[in-house]
């Protein structure tokens, strides 16, 4: 079993900056892939962001590229997302995901299927204009 733990949400304005945590109990092949999802009030979950840990590969939905940046810390077992001039459209509740995907099978489709076993509670994040 993995616990997943988000931290980092915040109000910010406009064109500022947040890096959100996932701490996860602990990193195993069940961690293999992990990513970040959000969801805003009235909309359908989405996903955001997402890395094969062993190799590093990535992914980014089109909404979030060159703004925002996976990464992990394997020492911590820890996911972060650094968000970069952050938009009032990236208003939404994140959440860290993780399962055992991993190569070939593409991180776009992994997220597009949002078939991930372990989901963390969330972290608001809101920016103002």
């Amino acid at each position: 079993q993995v616990q997943l733990v988000e931290s980092g949400g915040g109000s910010v304005q406009a064109g500022r900056s947040l890096r959100l945590s996932c701490a996860a109990s602990t990193f195993s092949s069940s961690t293999n892939c992990m990513a970040w999802f959000r969801q805003a009030p009235g909309k359908e979950r989405e996903g955001v962001a997402a890395i094969y840990r062993g190799g590093g590969s990535t992914y980014y939905d089109d909404s979030v590229k060159g703004r925002f940046t996976i990464s992990q810390d394997n020492a911590k077992n820890t996911v972060y997302l650094q968000m970069n001039g952050l938009k009032p459209e990236d208003t939404a509740m994140y959440y860290c995901a993780a399962d055992l995907w991993s190569p070939p099978v593409s991180l776009r489709l992994v997220v597009a299927g949002a078939d991930f076993g372990y989901w963390g509670q969330g972290t608001q994040v809101t920016v103002s204009s």
